[in-house]
């Protein structure tokens, strides 16, 4: 019996292919392995299924943890106790930093409750002590409350950029002349990839990416004076994308923004009611008196000319204090409420204020425009036919304090920057009265306007590729700002 069972082992050990066996074997474990791990509670599987670099647990800016029982800030309730022990995690923008010993798996919180809790730590922000390089607080009204947010902006924001409408009109920006700021913030808006997300469901804010330069362009009759076909294109715009998608009538628009820089930016918008008073306007035209643009909620674009793009930063810069000159300077077209009187009062009736129309061809000769604004302390930025004026962002360029003369403007970014810092306004009726208000600045103040403004002109630059805090970011932080601010706090009871 013994010598049979030695013989049936050897021939075993040379007739069994136990590669063969050991690679079976092997399938068989895995396979019950994987059949185990999928009954086992969802944070396991997400663990082991979910990309680790997509997540991160929900923190504040300065790096503090936020457990369950803050959940309460997030407008949890009583049904969803079950988030209370958990940590709180959102979306993380593909640009910013992963702590992998913090990634967790995703909870389904809703856009406003992760808005709700980024408002109150907003508001919550310690004094900001440190000095940093990129950043000068005197240019900002609250610099503790603008990092905090643009922190936010960075970690989390996700735009959606409707897909929906044809060229000229949409998807096709205008890089050159008054009206670029549009289509520079539009270019670079849809070549994004840390802000823009393809799946609406992850949005913040809804972006509607047309031009109203080409809407005019495209549909304006020449001297018809009528802008209502205008309007009635708009609005059947925003009725198809609210009959074809729910994220319109969620909110009524309120978070959806546009962006335009035409003069007729906001009488382009009149025909639709939510589209007028509900959306977020980021508009050039940021007259408070026609009650379109809405301050607080809306925000004043910058209007910057682009002659060359591809030599936009040439020239830029201007000469020292001592090396200015004149003390006030302005050249343009006379048209509008303001400039005729500013001309009347001032064109020729003194070699400190050079008031000019059109430059006269004999002093263009002796120096151009651009030179005459870097020999002059101040430049005087009057409203035209609307009350913007692309000589505000021409005199931040040219380190000439700008001199704003618009009665019920608000000036660019004036949600965060404070520009009693660096401008001087004037109101319409003091006109008359302007080189005595002019001289009447100590030169002290003077110098600190200057210096501020030296400081400024990063934030009104546009790159070809956006870096921190220029232009393109400074219009999308405002826009955000104003969504998150939006959202109201529920009041204990």
């Amino acid at each position: 019996m013994i010598k049979i069972l030695r013989r049936i082992l050897v021939i075993s050990m040379f007739k069994i292919d136990w590669k063969k066996l050991f690679f079976i074997f092997g399938i068989f474990t895995v396979f019950n392995v994987l059949i185990q791990v999928s009954t086992v509670p969802n944070p396991l599987v997400g663990w082991i299924f979910q990309p680790r670099d997509q997540f991160f647990s929900f923190k504040s800016p300065n790096n503090i943890v936020l457990s369950g029982e803050t959940s309460h800030l997030l407008g949890v309730d009583n049904h969803h106790e079950n988030l209370r022990d958990t940590p709180l995690v959102v979306t993380l923008n593909s640009s910013a930093k992963v702590n992998q010993s913090d990634v967790r798996y995703q909870l389904p919180l809703k856009t406003n409750e992760v808005l709700l809790f980024v408002k109150r730590d907003i508001e919550n922000a310690p004094l900001d002590i440190n000095d940093d390089p990129e950043l000068y607080a005197p240019l900002f009204r609250n610099i503790s409350t603008f990092k905090r947010s643009y922190e936010w902006m960075e970690r989390i924001l996700k735009v959606y950029i409707y897909q929906e409408g044809e060229k000229p009109i949409f998807h096709q920006p205008q890089l050159r002349g008054i009206y670029a700021s549009e289509g520079w913030f539009m270019k670079l808006m849809e070549e994004n990839r840390q802000f823009v997300t393809k799946d609406p469901q992850k949005a913040h804010l809804f972006y509607l990416p047309y031009s109203a330069r080409q809407l005019q362009m495209a549909l304006y009759v020449p001297n018809s004076h009528n802008m209502k076909p205008l309007s009635i294109f708009l609005r059947d715009y925003v009725n198809m994308l609210a009959s074809k998608y729910p994220f319109w009538n969620r909110t009524h628009g309120a978070d959806h923004f546009l962006v335009a820089c035409h003069d007729w930016g906001p009488y382009t918008l009149t025909e639709h009611e939510e589209l007028t008073k509900n959306t977020i306007k980021a508009l050039c035209n940021a007259d408070v008196s026609q009650w379109i643009f809405v301050g607080g909620k809306d925000v004043s674009l910058p209007e910057t000319i682009m002659r060359n793009p591809r030599k936009f930063l040439k020239g830029l810069g201007g000469r020292r204090v001592s090396q200015r000159p004149i003390l006030a300077f302005f050249a343009g077209n006379n048209h509008g409420r303001v400039r005729p009187i500013l001309i009347k009062n001032w064109s020729e009736k003194d070699t400190n204020m050079r008031i000019y129309g059109p430059l006269p061809n004999k002093v263009s000769r002796v120096m151009s425009y651009s030179q005459h604004m870097k020999s002059s302390k101040y430049c005087i930025c009057p409203m035209g036919f609307e009350v913007n004026s692309p000589r505000i962002v021409e005199a931040i360029y040219y380190e000439c304090v700008p001199v704003i003369i618009a009665d019920n403007f608000i000036p660019p970014l004036n949600d965060v920057l404070n520009w009693n810092a660096f401008s001087v306004i004037v109101g319409e009726n003091d006109i008359p009265k302007l080189k005595e208000i002019l001289l009447a600045i100590p030169l002290r103040q003077y110098l600190i306007m200057q210096t501020n403004i030296k400081r400024l002109k990063r934030h009104f630059l546009w790159n070809v590729r956006p870096i921190r805090y220029d232009l393109f970011h400074m219009i999308l932080h405002s826009i955000w700002y104003s969504r998150v601010n939006q959202i109201q706090i529920p009041h204990p009871y």
